[in-house]
């Protein structure tokens, strides 16, 4: 984490007063993770990275090092983390060393899933993930982090009930405090989906009810392939109903891994993506991220026939690459 030098601090101290109060302009802000750090942490245990690395005489190996595997990108937290506490600290620990920026991403919701199946799971009940989502953010603790919060969360209300959408609510609401109490120097969006899911109205509404107001902003295209343009004017419409209706707007990323060809219409797993803009700042949103590792299934679906959900498919990531 960068952080003021004692010499620097004693030479601002010894300025006047009216020199004093401008702080420079590369200086961290309290709260700030992207100003504390020095650019996106790259994973060397990602999973393009250790496929690449088993596999060294692959003929695509070369590729998904290069072209995957050395781009910033996500780390997914769940069930399958272990303690969570320990497997977040550690995370942002490694990337603190290195004066670099972790993107996380929390995905352990109660009834996970609960409309499309593929990615179903998550924590036993309510108050077990209140736990899990408190130890996750008391391991990110003080140092910068950006936390995407439970994908797929607000769009999945379809074939729920009342009563499970306003428990999920509280869900996500709780972990914003979490967030918020334990991990101040972490920015959290929540997901809102993507545009071909849910119009802008019916989202806005959902973040709000959530809490969007005690978050950084949302997240959009998690997993899926809808291009930077489209993502970019529907978040636009999303933050024209939060300020009609609620008086307020948010920052707000995509997630750019997939989505260099567009989509077909399909979101399992479909043929002929490819890579889209590596992870940076700007690109018409706070910050273009890689969210879903590029190769990792979606599911049994698709080209990814046969696989569960998280696999790593080294000819699907050869093939984003190229786009075929």
């Amino acid at each position: 984490m960068r952080r003021l030098t004692r010499s620097i601090a004693a030479a601002i101290l010894a300025l006047p007063l009216a020199l004093a109060v401008t702080p420079p302009a590369n200086a961290a802000r309290a709260g700030d993770p992207v100003s504390m750090t020095s650019g996106f942490y790259v994973d060397p245990a990602s999973t393009p990275g250790a496929w690449a690395a088993a596999n060294p005489h692959d003929g695509r190996a070369a590729a998904i090092t290069s072209s995957i595997a050395s781009v910033p990108m996500a780390r997914w937290f769940g069930s399958w983390s272990g303690s969570i506490g320990p497997a977040t600290g550690s995370y942002v620990g490694r990337a603190d060393q290195q004066d670099k920026l972790p993107v996380l991403v929390a995905y352990n919701m109660y009834g996970r899933d609960a409309c499309g199946g593929h990615s179903s799971g998550g924590a036993a009940s309510p108050a077990e993930y209140a736990t899990w989502i408190g130890a996750f953010a008391g391991g990110v603790g003080h140092r910068p982090a950006v936390v995407i919060l439970e994908p797929d969360s607000l769009g999945d209300y379809d074939c729920m009930s009342p009563d499970e959408i306003a428990e999920r609510r509280g869900m996500l609401s709780n972990a914003l405090t979490q967030f918020r109490n334990q991990a101040p120097n972490t920015w959290v969006y929540m997901d809102a989906g993507n545009p071909g899911w849910l119009d802008a109205a019916t989202v806005a509404e959902r973040l709000h009810q959530a809490g969007l107001s005690g978050a950084r902003g949302f997240s959009l295209n998690v997993s899926n392939y809808f291009t930077t343009a489209e993502n970019t004017a529907y978040a636009q419409r999303i933050n024209q109903v939060l300020s009609s209706r609620y008086g307020y707007t948010k920052p707000f990323v995509v997630d750019t891994s997939r989505n260099g060809n567009g989509s077909n219409g399909e979101w399992c797993n479909p043929a002929g993506r490819r890579l889209g803009t590596p992870t940076r700042l700007g690109g018409g949103a706070e910050m273009l991220l890689w969210i879903k590792t590029p190769g990792e299934s979606d599911g049994d679906c698709g080209v990814g026939q046969g696989s569960r959900a998280g696999d790593f498919l080294p000819e699907v990531a050869y093939r984003m690459i190229y786009g075929y």
